[in-house]
């Protein structure tokens, strides 16, 4: 996983990219867009906690609408999501890498 904390990594996100492995992670943030981007994207939003509120799978061109209670955005591949299990109500573990 990746992780974009500063401004600059976040408005950059995935834009230029032709996809991603794993995920990124948007902090803090509390909504997305698609626009300008080249592939599909899960979207998962988490609170404060890293508890999964709800995850939408978006196109590419469009407005995420922001989550009042959304801390963090996790974004992967279209589908890597539904692979990996993830549910609104899980607690997800974010821990440094080695």
């Amino acid at each position: 996983m990746e992780i974009a904390a500063s401004y600059r990594a976040r408005a950059r996100g995935l834009l230029g990219r032709d996809g991603i492995e794993g995920a990124l992670l948007l902090t803090p943030a509390s909504g997305v867009h698609t626009f300008r981007m080249r592939f599909a994207i899960d979207v998962a939003y988490l609170s404060r906690d890293f508890t999964v509120l709800a995850v939408r799978t978006m196109r590419p061109g469009r407005l995420g609408r922001p989550r009042l209670r959304a801390r963090h955005v996790l974004e992967a591949e279209a589908g890597a999501m539904a692979r990996w299990g993830l549910r609104p109500g899980l607690r997800l573990g974010v821990e440094p890498g080695r």
